[in-house]
């Protein structure tokens, strides 16, 4: 199998790889000579390639421009798929990115004279630094519950909806109280015969703006956790829902009426220790995901607390891997930001004259 060296691998190329590979650029890095972006989807657009068709731009929150390109005169009603996947395509030929598409990475590895061996379906690189972007759309996060294995309808994930229309006339058990669990919910309402709606935990719902500050706090919640080693909790889980017009609609018709979590799972439904039973033929797990890293396992980063300990966005023990996009950049913004702070600190790893700016 060839073995091609390179200074840094991206891997991913949703919005934090694409910022990286901006930055890489920017500082003088060449594509395909010093540094390669691999890319497991079939096409430009990171997760939101497969996000479903219903969800428009207009509904989107918070979508911030890549780094060097705005994103303008897209049009609300179009699919965020295809608005975002479009610009994504359009700013890797601007750019020159090049990235190699698709190609799975599959284990990232010690190599010899202190570099990095990155196994892939497109062979293999060796690199002295490695730039991770996976995301989490990869590992969507599935509950167990007793009786799981009983149900006699149908059971699927966020990953996997694909838009109201198939649950017309279904009785339809949405799980999870995120954005998605909302969304969902507010989109199901009008085709389903009934909704019921189940949470973990009360939902917040914030009031007011979300302006820096509050942002700030969040964001340094969330990156707290990850520098002791514990798995990243999303920013939405910190900050609350919004309390918008759709909320806000949805809380007075009753459609946005939470249930604690049930106890088990029935072969027709949904029960609680109280004998209380809510038949279903659906359940939608709305339940969120978790980090894409399996690849990085043979090198041991987790810790104890089944996270990887990050200062900044350098893994603690591992400084040659740069996370982005994962827990406090698991934001659009954040992951721009992020982008920027690896190629700045991979610049101090390799310790090299600074290169001439590219021609971007």
């Amino acid at each position: 199998m060839r073995e091609v060296e390179v200074e840094v691998v991206v891997v991913g190329a949703g919005q934090a790889g694409l910022s990286a590979a901006y930055h890489l650029r920017r500082t003088g890095f060449e594509p395909e000579r010093d540094f390669v972006v691999l890319d497991h989807a079939p096409k430009p657009g990171g997760a939101w390639q497969f996000r479903w068709p219903s969800l428009t731009y207009g509904a989107v929150h918070g979508m911030h421009a890549l780094p060097g390109m705005e994103l303008t005169g897209a049009d609300p009603a179009r699919p965020s798929s295809e608005v975002v996947g479009g610009y994504f395509e359009r700013y890797e030929r601007a750019f020159d990115l090049r990235v190699r598409r698709p190609v799975e990475v599959r284990a990232v590895r010690e190599g010899t004279g202190g570099r990095l061996r990155v196994e892939t379906s497109d062979g293999v690189w060796s690199t002295r630094a490695l730039i991770n972007a996976t995301g989490t759309w990869d590992r969507p996060f599935w509950p167990r519950y007793p009786g799981q294995e009983t149900f006699r309808g149908r059971q699927l994930h966020t990953a996997d909806y694909r838009g109201p229309e198939e649950f017309a006339g279904l009785r339809v058990v949405v799980v999870g109280g995120g954005a998605s669990g909302t969304q969902h919910l507010l989109e199901l309402a009008p085709h389903a015969a009934a909704t019921t709606w189940v949470t973990r935990r009360p939902p917040v719902f914030r009031e007011g703006p979300f302006d820096e500050s509050v942002g700030r706090a969040a964001v340094a919640l969330v990156e707290e956790r990850v520098r002791r080693g514990l798995p990243p909790r999303s920013v939405v889980s910190v900050t609350g829902l919004p309390l918008n017009d759709a909320i806000r609609r949805g809380l007075a018709d009753g459609v946005l009426d939470r249930r604690p979590m049930f106890d088990r799972i029935t072969p027709d439904g949904v029960a609680w220790a109280d004998g209380t039973r809510v038949a279903a033929d659906v359940i939608l797990w709305a339940t969120g995901f978790r980090a894409a890293v399996d690849h990085l396992a043979p090198l041991r980063l987790r810790e104890p607390g089944g996270g990887i300990r990050v200062e900044g966005t350098r893994a603690v023990a591992d400084p040659r891997i740069h996370l982005v996009g994962y827990g406090p950049s698991a934001s659009t913004i954040g992951a721009n930001r992020a982008g920027r702070a690896a190629v700045r600190d991979i610049r101090r790893l390799l310790a090299e004259e600074p290169l001439a700016p590219a021609a971007v």
